[in-house]
C-alpha cells in the first residue's frame, strides 16, 4: 500500500482495510512508537471545503509522526480557476510527499491523483468520505470488539457519508440499512455494487423504526450538507420523522451504540439527550479521526 492513493474504500480489499484498521489500534495505543515515522516529510492539505475535524486530525496527525503540514485554502490555489489541477498536482508533487484535499466535486480529487505521482488522500468529496468511514469502523471494533454481522442502521441522508460507509459494511462484513425519505436514499448504484461484494450487506427503506429494530448501531447525519444551505427548508420538512431521539430508539435494543460524524444540528437530525446518553459514542468517533488518519499517511507516505 505504500505509495498508493486512498480515494474510495472500494478500491480496498478486506485485507488491506483489515490491515489500516489494526495500525490505527497500534498508533492509537502507543503513540510514541511512531513518532519518528514520517520524520520531516511534509503534508499539503487542500481545503475547498473547510472543516474542525479534517483540519485538526491531519494536521495534528502529521506532527506526532514527525511530519509537518502546510494548509492551502481557496484562496492559494482556487482549484480549476486560478490553476489548473494538473499544474497544482505537478507543482506539489516536487515539494512535499503527499496531498489531503477536501473539496466538493469528486472528480477533482481523482484528477489529483491522476497527475500527482505522490500520494493523494481523499479528504472528502460530495460523493465520498472514506476517512470517516474508517475512522466510524474502527470505532465500532472498540465498542462491539467485532465487525462481522454488526447491523448498522443510518438514518437520514444517503449522502456520501452513507455511501461510504456501506462499502466499508461490504467489505467487513456488517449489515447496513439506510432509512431515508422518498427521493433522498441512497442511490440505487451504490446499493448493488456494494451487495456485488457480498450480497445482501446494504438494503434501503423509508421507515426508521424498521431500519433501527435490532441494530447494534444507530448512525445519523446533518440532512443539510455544505453547499445545500439553499434546500434547508425543504429538507428540514422533508425529513420529519427521521430524527433519532428517544422515541425513535424505543424501536431498537435497549444498548445501542449512537454515532453521528459531526458537526450534530441537535434538535434536527438528533436530539440532544441522545447526543449525550450513554450509549453514545459521537466523540470516540471523532477522536479515532486522529488515530485512523494517522495510520494512513505513516503506510502511504512512509
Amino acid at each position: 500500500m505504500n505509495g498508493k492513493d486512498f480515494l474510495l474504500i472500494r478500491d480496498f480489499s478486506p485485507s488491506e482495510i483489515q490491515y489500516l484498521l489494526v495500525l490505527g489500534r497500534q498508533v492509537k495505543a502507543d503513540p510514541t512508537a511512531f513518532s519518528n515515522s514520517l520524520r520531516r516529510q511534509t503534508l499539503a492539505m487542500i481545503f475547498e471545503k473547510p472543516s474542525l475535524r479534517t483540519r485538526v486530525s491531519f494536521d495534528v496527525g502529521i506532527q506526532q509522526l514527525g511530519g509537518f503540514s502546510l494548509y492551502l485554502s481557496p484562496a492559494e490555489i482556487n482549484l480549476g480557476k486560478r490553476e489548473s489541477v494538473y499544474d497544482v498536482a505537478k507543482n506539489l508533487e516536487r515539494m512535499v510527499q503527499g496531498i489531503m484535499i477536501r473539496t466538493f466535486d469528486h472528480e477533482v480529487v481523482v484528477q489529483m491523483a491522476r497527475y500527482a505521482s505522490i500520494p493523494v488522500i481523499n479528504g472528502l468529496t460530495d460523493y465520498v468520505h472514506p476517512c470517516q468511514a474508517m475512522a466510524d469502523v474502527l470505532t465500532i471494533k472498540e465498542h462491539l470488539a467485532r465487525l462481522d454481522g454488526v447491523k448498522i442502521a443510518y438514518v437520514g441522508d444517503g449522502n456520501n457519508v452513507a455511501r461510504s460507509l456501506a462499502f466499508a459494511a461490504a467489505k467487513l462484513g456488517m449489515k447496513m440499512v439506510v432509512a431515508s425519505p422518498k427521493g433522498y436514499e441512497l442511490d440505487w448504484g451504490t446499493v448493488e455494487k456494494a451487495n456485488s461484494i457480498k450480497a445482501d450487506s446494504i438494503s434501503i427503506t423509508n421507515n426508521p423504526a424498521e431500519a433501527v429494530a435490532g441494530a447494534d448501531v444507530v448512525y445519523t447525519d446533518t440532512w443539510v450538507s455544505m453547499g445545500q444551505e439553499n434546500e434547508k427548508q425543504k429538507r428540514i420538512k422533508a425529513f420529519k420523522g427521521f430524527q433519532v431521539n428517544a422515541e425513535l430508539l424505543k424501536s431498537a435494543p435497549a444498548g445501542v451504540k449512537i454515532m453521528h460524524c459531526l458537526p450534530a444540528y441537535r434538535g434536527l437530525e438528533i436530539t440532544d439527550d441522545v447526543v449525550e446518553s450513554p450509549n453514545s459514542i459521537i466523540f470516540d468517533q471523532s477522536e479515532n479521526r486522529l488515530h485512523f488518519q494517522r495510520a494512513l499517511v505513516k503506510k502511504l507516505m512512509g
